[in-house]
C-alpha cells in the first residue's frame, strides 16, 4: 500500500464572513495524480496554500510525507516543487542567477534537465541573461515551472500552471509534466480551468464546491460511468440507483438525475421505457457537480 504524501483534516479558512474551506478531509498517496477542480472562487488556491502551510488555516491539520506542515523538516520542504497562479517576483536577477540561487538550496538539483528545459523552452539564448522583470507573462510562467522541477519533487503542486503560456507553450508543459509522472512515483496536484489539459495529465479529478471536496475519482471511471437520466421519478426511485450526484425535480412527476452507475446499473436502465441516460463530459460533469 503507498504511502500517504498528502493527508488533510478538517481544513477550515474563512475570510470574513466568506467561508471558504468548510472541514476539507483530503488523502493522497503516493502517485497519485489529481486534477483540482473548482469554480472560480471556489477556494483551490486558497486550499493548495493551506496544504503547502503558505496560509494560516481557522482549523484542521496538514500533513506532508508523514510530518506538520507547521514544523516540515528541511528534508521534506526539498521534496516538494510548487508552480504558484502567479509567478514569485525576482525581478533584478537574471533566469540564470535565480535558478542559481535556488539550486543551491536542493540536494538533488538536476542540473541536465535545467539545461534541457532552459534550451527548449526558449532560454537558451539572451533570456539567460535577460532581468526577470523585463520578461513577459508566459516566459516567468515558464521559469517557473522549470525552478519546480528541477529538483525532481516527490510532490508537485500546480496552481493554474498554464494560465500565462500560449497553445505551444502549454503543450510542451504538459508533455515535460507527463515525463515527470510516468514512473509513478511523483504525485501532483494540478488545479487548472482548462479541462482538455486535465484530461491528458491527470488520473483523478477531485471536486471542490461548498468548501468541502465534494466528489474524488478515477477520471477514467467518471466518465465511464456518469450519466445525466431524465424520467418519472417513480421508475427512477424504484430503482434505487447507487452514485447519486445531484437531483432536479419537473412539473409532472420527472425527475433529472446525475449520477455514477455501475455496468449493472446502466443495462437496467436501457431496459426502461421513458427514460432517457445521457453520458457525460468532464465538462458536463464539472458544471453539474459545481451547481
Amino acid at each position: 500500500m503507498n504511502p500517504v504524501v498528502v493527508e488533510a483534516r478538517g481544513l477550515q479558512k474563512t475570510f470574513g464572513r466568506q467561508h471558504v474551506l468548510r472541514g476539507v478531509d483530503w488523502r493522497l498517496p503516493r502517485g497519485t495524480v489529481v486534477g483540482l477542480l473548482g469554480r472560480n472562487g471556489a477556494g483551490k488556491s486558497t486550499l493548495i496554500e493551506c496544504l503547502l502551510g503558505l496560509r494560516e488555516t481557522d482549523a484542521g491539520s496538514v500533513s506532508l510525507f508523514g510530518e506538520p506542515v507547521t514544523a516540515l523538516s528541511e528534508g521534506a520542504r526539498g521534496r516538494i516543487g510548487y508552480v504558484p497562479q502567479k509567478a514569485e517576483a525576482f525581478e533584478w536577477l537574471t533566469p540564470v542567477q535565480m535558478l542559481e540561487y535556488f539550486r543551491a538550496l536542493y540536494p538533488r538539483w538536476n542540473d541536465a534537465r535545467v539545461e534541457g528545459l532552459l534550451r527548449r523552452w526558449g532560454f537558451g539564448g539572451e533570456l539567460r541573461d535577460k532581468p526577470i522583470g523585463r520578461l513577459s507573462g508566459g516566459e516567468k510562467q515558464r521559469l517557473a515551472i522549470i525552478r519546480a522541477l528541477a529538483h525532481e519533487p516527490e510532490l508537485l503542486v500546480l496552481d493554474e500552471p498554464v494560465a500565462s503560456l500560449d497553445p505551444v507553450g502549454r503543450r510542451e508543459f504538459l508533455r515535460e509534466l507527463i515525463g515527470t509522472v510516468a514512473d509513478g512515483e511523483t504525485t501532483v496536484v494540478f488545479s487548472t480551468h482548462i479541462l482538455s489539459d486535465l484530461e491528458r495529465v491527470a488520473l483523478d479529478v477531485a471536486f471542490l464546491h461548498d468548501g468541502r471536496i465534494g466528489l474524488q475519482a478515477p477520471l477514467d471511471e467518471l466518465l465511464e460511468g456518469a450519466r445525466r437520466i431524465t424520467g418519472p421519478a417513480a421508475a427512477l426511485d424504484a430503482l434505487g440507483l447507487g452514485g447519486e450526484l445531484r437531483r432536479e425535480r419537473h412539473p409532472g412527476g420527472s425527475v433529472t438525475v446525475v449520477a455514477r452507475l455501475s455496468d449493472a446499473e446502466q443495462a437496467r436502465l436501457r431496459a426502461l421505457d421513458g427514460v432517457q441516460a445521457d453520458a457525460l463530459s468532464l465538462e458536463d460533469l464539472f458544471v453539474e457537480v459545481t451547481k
